[in-house]
């Protein structure tokens, strides 16, 4: 049996009348009058009694009209569930974000979600590139927006770049430094220095502008993965903090000598295996929009 004869069967059980019926459901009688007789035939007893030129259910009609009502309400449900899905209006997005990446996307994700799908469920997980990738990988995340400098190249990965933020040695307006010109990372160094972990290829950076001093690992001495946290203590004190530009606008760039000209590469990450939700999708291109209005 189909859907088709089952919808069949509850329009002429409401009806009793197969020239209203087929006339309801766009056929002609005698397709309605085979789409019914297949259906009885497959179930083995009359679904109706046929008395003048009504048709009035049988007793099996009666006992079955229920079940079938709800068969076929189910599918529709399930119709519409699959629409909403395909729409982006329901369905469930974890998504890992990065330090940099969590600072810039995490209130205006939210916002965008609770007004344009608020049925949907978006739920946002925080931490190091290391814990991110493990949990995209265990499946407990779908989706991940990273500085993509700091991921090791894997052949289960699918990497998008979605833009690159430039970085900057920055401080508060009326730090010490603020209005020097051609700073030295010396005279920086005379003052706590805050950042996030930077990758391999930003500490490269950084020594061969600097020397060996402006390694990470000699030069800072404020590190955590919360850069929000970072760029409030350098509103706070004399701290200078190595990050994106465009995550603290209020906040005075420093004049370095060299420049620094280093930037984040901020990149949606996936599962290769892994095909992607609608919903996700449609995150994944909101996620441009906030970036590329950031930079």
């Amino acid at each position: 049996m189909t859907l088709v004869q089952l919808r069949h069967f509850l329009a002429l059980a409401q009806l009793g009348s197969f020239s209203r019926a087929s006339a309801k459901l766009h056929l002609t009688q005698p397709a309605l009058t085979r789409s019914i007789q297949s259906l009885e035939e497959e179930l083995g007893q009359p679904l109706f009694d046929r008395v003048g030129r009504k048709s009035e259910l049988s007793a099996f009609g009666r006992h079955i009209v229920d079940q079938t009502r709800a068969l076929v309400e189910g599918a529709n449900n399930l119709k519409q569930s699959g629409q909403q899905l395909r729409d982006g209006q329901s369905g469930t997005v974890t998504l890992g974000l990065g330090s940099g990446p969590g600072a810039l996307l995490m209130t205006p994700l939210l916002a965008f979600m609770a007004s344009t799908y608020p049925k949907a469920h978006l739920h946002i997980a925080r931490g190091s590139t290391t814990v991110l990738v493990q949990a995209l990988r265990d499946r407990t995340l779908d989706a991940l927006v990273l500085d993509i400098r700091s991921l090791s190249p894997s052949s289960d990965l699918l990497v998008e770049t979605l833009c690159e933020m430039p970085g900057a040695f920055m401080c508060r307006k009326g730090h010490p430094l603020a209005k020097a010109r051609k700073l030295t990372l010396q005279m920086v160094q005379a003052y706590p220095v805050a950042s996030t972990p930077l990758s391999d290829e930003v500490a490269r950076i950084l020594v061969d502008r600097y020397g060996p001093d402006a390694h990470p690992d000699v030069m800072v001495n404020l590190r955590c993965e919360e850069i929000s946290s970072l760029l409030d203590v350098a509103r706070a004190s004399d701290a200078i903090v190595v990050a994106v530009r465009s995550l603290a606008p209020d906040l005075v760039a420093l004049k370095m000598s060299p420049e620094l000209h280093a930037s984040a590469r901020f990149g949606w990450v996936s599962l290769r295996s892994r095909s992607e939700s609608p919903l996700c999708a449609l995150l994944r291109q909101q996620t441009q929009t906030v970036l590329a209005a950031a930079r």
